[in-house]
């Protein structure tokens, strides 16, 4: 007889398809009945125009309620689901439908499990009202499907059992932005950086990513100054955000900083081709994963407010980690565009890792942790 099991996201975000899907056929092909349960994306969430689609999911309607400026949200079950052998819910305080299904998991006839972080790694109140309840939960399921290390670590710190616990690497698919990159003509190269005003011998730092407080780049241009005092160097960014006036109003006087908006698709792996180094001071989450990918090395603090992958980064290893200065961040990129031996040993080690951290991995991670918990 078939396992049933079901998995629950308050909206199907675009950059999971890929992973769903491939985890839907592992689990067709093991005689496992996979059930995807989504609502849609918040009003406020809406703008952000990131929502997916899945032909087999079951989508349902969420109801929001805005308190204290924070989104909370009911998404309900199907109750024909709630049999399943296996319920799996994203571990996040504002879903207030999760709270019934966990204070009477004990009259449910299959198991319950987590997936998430474990803590709130953004949080500015980390011995706040949410963070405790938060961590009053964590040892209220059966299973947890951590996303990195960090989060198995923090659950076996906090009495849950280890070998309860799938740490599941958590990554997208970044082997069409990886073919892309190995793609592109020496010419196109050229043409860019003729655009741009660079010569062949200029060095340059990327950012891609949202553009807000967190992403320290006030801290980015204040380094980039100093590393222009010895080499050739521009500083291109790459996406959009609160942040953004600031850095239009800076760009005036400073042409060495290049802002292209969003890209995507080619045109982001054109932007990566002419990059030496990538550039994030601040939060850093998967965008490790495009420089894993191709080989270009990271430079990050150690300090920020970082989402979990940042257990994937090994400081002089595969990225360099530095302490929250001016000084010594700028440093750290000098001595990668200067130390050619350096340079190379980091970059590859990237590729290595980028041979770890990928979705098909992922998705295996995903697949035995939920034969583990079926049992």
């Amino acid at each position: 007889m078939k396992k049933q099991v079901v998995i629950l996201q308050h909206r199907l975000l675009h950059y999971r398809e890929v992973f769903f899907q491939k985890l839907k056929i592992k689990c067709d092909e093991n005689n496992i009945d996979l059930h995807l349960v989504h609502g849609e994306a918040s009003p406020r969430e809406r703008v952000r125009k990131d929502e997916g689609f899945i032909d087999w999911a079951d989508r349902v309607k969420n109801s929001f309620w805005c308190v204290a400026n924070r989104d909370l949200l009911w998404q309900p079950l199907p109750k024909e689901l709630l049999k399943s052998d296996l319920i799996v819910l994203m571990q996040e305080n504002r879903i207030i439908s999760n709270y019934p299904i966990l204070i009477f998991r004990g009259f449910l006839p299959g198991k319950l499990a987590y997936w998430g972080h474990g803590v709130n790694f953004q949080s500015r109140s980390p011995n706040g009202l949410r963070e405790r309840l938060k961590k009053y939960f964590l040892n209220k399921v059966d299973w947890w499907f951590a996303y990195t290390k960090t989060t198995s670590d923090l659950l076996v710190d906090s009495a849950f059992p280890a070998q309860q616990i799938t740490c599941l690497n958590n990554a997208i698919d970044t082997s069409g932005f990886k073919k892309q990159y190995l793609s592109i003509k020496d010419n196109e190269v050229d043409q860019l950086r003729s655009e741009l005003n660079m010569s062949k011998e200029t060095k340059v730092g990327i950012f891609c990513g949202s553009l807000y407080k967190d992403k320290k780049l006030d801290l980015l241009l204040s380094s980039a100054e100093l590393v222009r005092q010895k080499i050739d160097f521009h500083v291109v960014i790459l996406g959009a955000g609160p942040e953004l006036e600031m850095l239009e109003k800076y760009s005036i006087n400073n042409p060495w900083l290049h802002l292209v908006g969003i890209q995507k698709g080619y045109k982001k792996a054109l932007f990566y081709k002419i990059s030496d180094i990538m550039l994030n001071p601040g939060l850093l989450g998967l965008h490790i994963l495009d420089s894993f990918s191709i080989g270009i090395p990271l430079v990050s603090t150690g300090n920020a407010r970082h989402s979990p992958e940042i257990a994937y980064l090994d400081n002089g290893v595969n990225g360099v980690l530095t302490a929250d200065t001016i000084g010594a961040y700028s440093q750290a990129v000098l001595k990668l565009l200067s130390d050619h031996v350096f340079y190379k040993y980091v970059a590859t080690n990237a590729l290595k890792s980028g041979e770890l951290y990928t979705l098909e991995n992922m998705v295996d991670n995903f697949f035995e942790g939920i034969k583990k918990a079926l049992g």
